[in-house]
This record gives C-alpha cells, structure tokens and sequence, in this order.
C-alpha cells in the first residue's frame, strides 16, 4: 500500500500506470464514506482508464480508507483535502492532470480547480447538480449525517439517504467516528464567483435518479465552458459502476461530442 506524508497528515494512494505509454493522468477522488478501492478499482474504472492509456492516481481522502482517521474535526475540511490532493500531485511530479470528483470529491476538485486552475487540464464533477449550493436538507426527525454515523442502532435510523450512507459505510469498514469528525469540519461556502472564471472544459453528470444532485444542466451552466449530462437509469450510488458514465466521461475526455451537441435536422 503505497502512502505518502503529505502535509502532515499519512495519505493512501493508487498511482497505476497503464499497459503501454501513460498519454495522459487523471486523479480520481471518491465519495463520502467510500474509499478509492471501492469508488475506483471494485467498479471498473482503474482498468476502464488503463486501457485508454490513462495513468491513475487515486487517492483516500482524509478520514476515509487507509489515510488519516482522525476524530478531530479541526483535521478535516475541504481545504485540507484540496491542498492533499494538490501535494500528492507534487510528490508523484504530476503538472497537469485531469480531474475527477464524484458527490464529496466533486467538492475537492472544484476547490483544487479555485486554488490551482493551472493545474486543471479537464474537470469532471459526478454525481453532482443544481442541488449543489442548497442549504443541507432538512429532515423531518433532526436527524443529520453525524447522528446517522454515531447511531449504534442503523436500524434506528429513520431518514432513507441517511440511512444508505451509514450502510453504505459500514459495508466498507469505514471508521465512522472520523466520518462523524469530518462531517462537523468547517468549510467556506465554494466560491461561485471563483468557479465562474475557470477556463478549463467541465463536464457535469448524474444520474435521472439521482435525487441528491439536481439537474447537471444547471451547475454546468456556471462555467463558461460547461457541459451538463444526465444518465438515463441510473441514482447517486449506482451511476458509479455504470457504464453510462463510463461511456459519458470517456467521452468528454476524448472530445467526443453527443447527440445534444448537434443543431435539430431541419
């Protein structure tokens, strides 16, 4: 298991390289309560991305994984994980990579993509929508992400994507202690003004049932050169392994347009 000491903290990572000569890198960064073995390798991506040429670099962030588990809240936060994601590029000599976040990781890289747009050469946003800026939803019973990890009943716990993120990390063996921690982290609100200026390609897709996301349309209108896309059958857990998105990502990389990037035969 390859790690690295990044900016104090012990960062687990992946960097395959693929069977012939590497054309291009792309750094992968998972969901809440996943982790890159299961976000990346389990669903097909690390041998998807080799077999296009692709050098992978994918990476357990803080809290998740093999990397750090603290239950410090203090130790968490989007910049924390931006400036991981940005060392571990410096210590693997990687300039210019793309980039792809799914639901948290979107976060990351969009924070990556403020911080360092020079760094960016595409930008990939799954899992994600026009839901992205809304206030964190509401429940009926108060209940909230941190309480679903501290439960020690998940029976007990009532509200359904609540309850599907406490599985969904307990199927992983996550430390839901440091979940909890990274939960209550304190972040600045993304700046919209900041992700308006970014001039890379970016690429927004989610699932026709992804409830959690919104319209993929909305968000990537954000970007002067946004591209919205959304997966027919698919929600926010099983878009990952789908080839849909598989398809959808390669895709973009490759400068293939769609059927929505045609004008209507007249």
């Amino acid at each position: 298991m390859p790690t690295a000491t990044l900016n104090g903290v012990s960062i687990a990572y992946d960097d395959i390289a693929p069977p012939g000569p590497a054309e291009r890198t792309i750094l992968l960064l998972h969901g809440f309560a996943s982790n890159r073995k299961e976000g990346w390798q389990r669903t097909g991506w690390y041998q998807a991305l080799g077999r296009r040429g692709f050098r992978v670099i994918a990476m357990d962030q803080r809290g998740h994984g093999e990397s750090l588990r603290s239950h410090d809240p203090a130790d968490y936060g989007r910049a924390h994980l931006a400036a991981d994601a940005l060392a571990l590029l410096d210590h693997l000599g990687v300039k210019q990579p793309e980039v792809f976040g799914y639901s948290m990781g979107t976060r990351t890289a969009m924070q990556i993509a403020i911080d360092a747009p020079h760094r960016v050469n595409n930008l990939i946003l799954g899992g994600v929508g026009g839901k992205l800026f809304d206030p964190p939803r509401a429940t009926e019973n108060s209940e909230t992400i941190v309480t679903a990890m501290t439960a020690e009943d998940p029976a007990s716990i009532k509200t359904e994507f609540l309850r599907s993120f406490r599985q969904f990390a307990d199927e992983q063996g996550e430390d839901r202690q440091a979940l909890a921690a990274f939960s209550q982290a304190f972040s600045t609100p993304l700046d919209r003004d900041a992700l308006g200026r970014l001039d890379m390609p970016v690429l927004v897709v989610a699932g026709a049932g992804d409830d959690l996301a919104g319209d993929p349309a909305e968000l990537a209108r954000l970007f002067p050169y946004g591209k919205g896309k959304v997966l027919g059958g698919c929600d926010h857990f099983s878009a990952i392994p789908h080839g849909a998105l598989k398809a959808a990502v390669l895709d973009f990389l490759d400068g293939v347009p769609d059927e929505d990037d045609f004008p209507p035969f007249e």
